[in-house]
């Protein structure tokens, strides 16, 4: 299985890429590589403030290809799908109120 590293260094680009409308959780990944809908991946996420990545399981449930008509940046969304750590509650926990706001995302 692949392993993608992605670290966020603030708050509001993990907004941005955090995707709470997926049953478990998820996160919007930029990059230019090509992957398939479905196909299996590892993420090593370093969340902001943290020492140490959490390593969740998770699969492709969203692409972006590059030149998509939105203005959104080429990448993936990954569902996750075993989250031992419980990367989603953290996130949840420290994004907190701005799940609410309506600044745009990698997403919708």
């Amino acid at each position: 299985m692949e392993e993608l590293a992605i670290g966020f260094n603030d708050l509001k680009e993990l907004y941005r890429s955090y995707m709470p409308f997926l049953k478990n959780g998820g996160l919007f990944i930029r990059t230019p590589r090509q992957y398939k809908m479905g196909q299996s991946l590892a993420l090593s996420v370093t969340l902001p403030d943290a020492l140490e990545p959490v390593v969740v399981s998770g699969k492709v449930a969203w692409i972006t290809p590059h030149g998509s008509q939105s203005s959104n940046p080429a990448g993936i969304g990954i569902s996750f799908i075993d989250d031992k750590a419980q990367l989603g509650a953290q996130i949840e926990k420290l994004l907190g109120g701005m799940l609410n706001s309506a600044d745009p995302t990698h997403t919708i």
